[in-house]
């Protein structure tokens, strides 16, 4: 007779481990499986290139929740968490800004562009910090629904408006602007210096397919103040042994519970009878039972390519055609024969120990998001970029090191469209290679090798759909009790026995691992399982 679980987790992502993590500390029998070799989905670390370790998809850690840290004792499976000392952004005529952990020291470099904005900074920071502590109220717990009438939705809905009336108006009125301005426009209401203005911005286009001027890209901006690293507020991270490393001891943690975790186990399909979830069938064809089927893949994979339309509704379909994924990021890691030089503060010291941002203007970023409207990748893109070896030293060999870049903008439906990616491969990490040189002018002399990662290559090789790095757009349409859509934000889905508990639940996008938590603790709260 065949196992019968109690679930079975369709990927092995960290949120899904995380899910499989907290049902099998709670006495449940939980399979996860994943599709690739190797275990985290997007939040991954591989050796490419021989003695050098990528953290190939996502690379910094700030949104990883402190209580399932604690929950799940990741620091006895290995996790440690170096806070990046700061974020450096250089100018081409040679200047460059860093902000800094120390206060005054980033009032100093705020105050070469513009002493107003020197002053005004620590007020910013500390208004954004306290909506943060808002936000985190909402991100930690399951998504009121306030479309329903059940009183647990009343109460937690009245909850959060006392909660947000106790910031005060001012307050109360910088929020409302945050979910109806662009990141530009709410930036210049408190600082005057674009040179600033800029690599705060990128904060909030960053998972959305929007320009730094478009309405609704400031809400994104207060995700970067929701940061937490050992205490510290609005704190950035690397995870030595890269993202990755996340994953493992999420996937040790699992295990300890009596998780069993699968890899090279790619499901076909969700078995569904009578309405109800009973399984999966694997892309050998063998047919795994459970009781209850959770997905951790992106929700439009997961209804319309492993559920099928014949399933659900007519209405969640046409939902789920609607809901927007619409990739625009690249990735290209790099290893290096030595470390490159800025050309605006020589050296590898603590200034690029943290990530490094090209982003010199607001006019800069906007025409990288011109260029990705019209069907094309941005030829001087926005770049987010960090050397994981100024943290962990084995990542490459004595004296070599590796750069991980987030790029902005590549848009998965370019034109001629997204299977034509890999004639354009080469050309986007070409303009990578040349923006960075423009900072970096010996970049292209230490270049050992070169990945290129586009929408395309993340959607075949990670199952990202159309290359969406949060499993769908960050858009305020898409957040709360509409992700994915309204009615099914408590990770539950119109078939019965499946449930929903990766980057496409609420609370969304980033290495956070609060939907795979979320979504095993409100399961066991509910006796669902």
């Amino acid at each position: 007779m065949s196992t019968v679980y109690d679930a079975i987790i369709v990927g092995g992502g960290h949120n899904g481990l995380t899910c499989a993590a907290y049902l099998a500390k709670a006495g449940r029998k939980v399979l996860v499986l994943e599709k690739r070799h190797v275990l985290g989905g997007a939040a991954v670390s591989e050796e490419i290139y021989p003695g050098f370790t990528y953290t190939v998809c996502s690379y910094v850690v700030s949104l990883l929740r402190p209580w399932i840290i604690r929950d799940l004792d990741l620091a006895k499976h290995g996790l440690q968490i170096t806070p990046l000392e700061a974020s450096f952004t250089p100018y081409p005529d040679g200047r460059s800004l860093c902000r800094w952990p120390d206060a005054a020291r980033t009032r100093e470099e705020i105050a070469a562009f513009s002493p107003t904005d020197a002053d005004r900074y620590p007020e910013f920071g500390r208004a954004m910090g306290q909506l943060a502590r808002f936000a985190k109220a909402v991100i930690d717990q399951p998504a009121p629904d306030p479309t329903s009438l059940r009183p647990k939705d009343l109460m937690q809905m009245l909850g959060l408006g006392k909660e947000l009336r106790g910031l005060g108006n001012n307050l109360a009125e910088i929020q409302l602007k945050l979910t109806t301005m662009s990141a530009v426009d709410f930036l210049r209401e408190w600082f005057e210096s674009d040179e600033l203005i800029a690599p705060m911005a990128c904060s909030g286009i960053i998972g959305t397919f929007l320009g730094v001027k478009s309405p609704g890209t400031a809400y994104v901006l207060l995700h970067h103040y929701m940061g937490e690293i050992d205490g510290a507020s609005r704190a950035w991270g690397f995870a030595k042994g890269g993202n990755g490393a996340v994953s493992e001891a999420i996937a040790s943690a699992a295990r300890s519970f009596g998780a069993e975790i699968r890899v090279n186990a790619g499901v076909q399909h969700i078995v569904v009878k009578n309405g109800r979830a009973t399984g999966v069938v694997l892309d050998n064809g063998d047919e795994l039972h459970a009781k209850t089927v959770v997905s951790g893949c992106e929700p439009r994979l997961t209804f319309l390519g492993m559920v099928g339309e014949d399933h659900l509704p007519d209405d969640f379909v046409t939902s789920m055609k609607r809901y927007k994924l619409r990739g625009s990021s690249a990735k290209v890691n790099l290893s290096l024969d030595g470390f490159p030089e800025f050309s605006s503060r020589p050296g590898d010291g603590p200034h690029v120990r943290g990530d490094v941002a090209i982003c010199p203007s607001t006019d800069y970023l906007e025409r990288a998001y011109d260029q990705a409207k019209y069907g094309e990748h941005s030829t001087r893109p926005y770049i987010n970029a960090v050397f994981p070896t100024l943290f962990d030293r084995s990542m490459a060999p004595e004296g070599k090191h590796v750069l991980s870049c987030f790029v902005q903008y590549a848009p998965y439906d370019r034109q001629g469209g997204a299977d034509t990616w890999p004639d354009h491969r080469d050309h986007l990490g070409d303009d990578v290679v040349d923006t960075l040189a423009e900072y970096m002018p010996d970049i292209k002399d230490r270049i050992l090798h070169r990945q290129v990662l586009t929408p395309w290559d993340l959607e075949q090789e990670f199952g990202l759909t159309e290359g969406n790095i949060f499993h769908g757009e960050l858009s305020l349409d898409q957040l709360l009790f509409q992700r994915p859509t309204a009615g099914f934000a408590r990770y539950a889905t119109p078939v019965k026995n499946l449930w929903l508990c990766g980057s496409g639940a609420h609370p969304g996008g980033g290495v956070m691992a609060a939907p795979g938590a979320l979504a095993a603790l409100h399961m066991l709260q509910t006796k669902a399982i």
